[in-house]
């Protein structure tokens, strides 16, 4: 098959929709179930693109999690703790596959914005993803292959219309890529940059004391940000992405966008948070609301008569500032990664205070030692690349 009609384009007036093969060969995707959209395979495809190149990467199972052609998250399969099985609304993160933790990880730093999310994986759906992804709010999934298991707790969901894709992983696109802007066609190289160990040795901080483990997280910042729309910034930490800024028009945007989001993870874990009184048959959706607000500017919309009772079997505590201070201290070790250079220090001072040690940029703007400085005031690692990552 070389082409799919699709039911309309990014909007229902937006008619006719497909997507084809110009060159008359099979299209390297299969759908198994559902009727995916114009926006359901720009999704799709660039997360695949991600997660492919994850794994690459870094030798781990990687998955993300894609809203409106930017990622909301994206992992590798590393264990889950206890603390973020129990933020993500897992029972028993000891018994979840390399590939569902990468899963439950794209899935859960930022769960507002993956509501209603396309899933991308980087290696065959087992069952015990697919029994995650089951029970998410989410318009369909994309992977290399799916177990019989896996399929069949798939189809019990959306009854029987949720979007599987499967997609050839031997697929290898045309080095020069195409599109269409108003009547228009564009033409232009794929970016085809591979992010590896030789892309980050270039220190320019007095500090070039890089673990592997921040190495591996500012490959997984880079490869994310490759598929983001630009601008765009990305908070990293223990091989998953815990903030992402994207399609901002300013930088320090970007980078406070993503800030708020990492900051908003790591307050998640706190036992202010952990301790909340949920009625037991409240929904995830619900609470992840609920939480979402509490630990906001907005929590008075959470606490105030009428609306705690919804989701809350007692009042909870106000979460002070000083005790969201407090807890905020105990967050380190995150890596920062720019799709281009930071042209103020300003947004290094925004990074310290969101845990980042580890930086790694494109260098090249003027103020280049004024960023280094604040770095360095920090006693942070600074990795330049000398590589722009814009996608659009």
């Amino acid at each position: 098959m070389n082409e799919i009609q699709l039911k309309y384009g990014c909007n229902p007036n937006q008619k006719p929709s497909r997507i084809y093969m110009e060159d008359g060969s099979d299209l390297p995707v299969t759908v198994i179930s559902g009727r995916p959209g114009y926006i359901n395979f720009l999704d799709a495809l660039n997360g695949w693109q991600l997660v492919s190149e994850l794994k690459r990467a870094t030798g781990y199972p990687a998955a993300a999690s894609f809203k409106h052609v930017s990622p909301a998250g994206a992992a590798i399969g590393l264990p889950l703790s206890q603390t973020l099985a129990d933020i993500y609304w897992i029972k028993h993160p000891e018994k979840l596959s390399p590939l569902a933790c990468a899963y439950a990880r794209a899935r859960g730093a930022d769960r507002m914005s993956s509501f209603g999310d396309f899933v991308s994986l980087s290696d065959p759906c087992d069952a015990e993803t697919a029994k995650l992804i089951k029970r998410e709010v989410s318009d369909g999934v994309i992977a290399p292959g799916y177990t019989e298991e896996a399929l069949e707790i798939l189809a019990q969901k959306k009854n029987g219309n949720y979007n599987v894709i499967q997609i050839d992983p031997s697929y290898v696109p045309a080095p020069i890529e195409h599109k269409q802007v108003f009547g228009i066609t564009f033409e232009q190289g794929r970016n085809e940059l591979v992010i590896d160990h030789e892309m980050l040795s270039h220190f320019v901080t007095k500090n070039q004391t890089l673990p592997e483990e921040a190495e591996r997280d500012m490959k997984v910042a880079l490869i994310t940000l490759k598929y983001t729309q630009s601008n765009s910034v990305c908070y990293v930490k223990d091989g998953q992405a815990i903030g992402i800024g994207a399609g901002q028009q300013s930088r320090i945007h970007c980078t406070r966008l993503a800030g708020s989001k990492a900051d908003h993870w790591w307050l998640r874990q706190s036992p202010q948070v952990l301790s909340l009184p949920f009625l037991p048959k409240s929904k995830r959706v619900d609470r992840d609301n609920a939480i979402d607000l509490y630990i906001g500017e907005d929590y008075q919309d959470i606490l105030a008569d009428g609306a705690w009772q919804t989701v809350f079997s007692e009042k909870p505590p106000v979460f002070t500032a000083e005790e969201k201070a407090a807890w905020m201290k105990g967050l380190n070790g995150v890596t920062l990664g720019s799709d281009a250079f930071f042209p103020f220090a300003d947004n290094i001072e925004r990074a310290h205070r969101s845990g980042v040690e580890y930086v790694v940029q494109p260098g090249g703007s003027l103020r280049d030692d004024a960023v280094i400085e604040c770095c360095d005031k920090y006693g942070m690692v600074m990795v330049f690349t000398g590589i722009r990552l814009f996608h659009h």
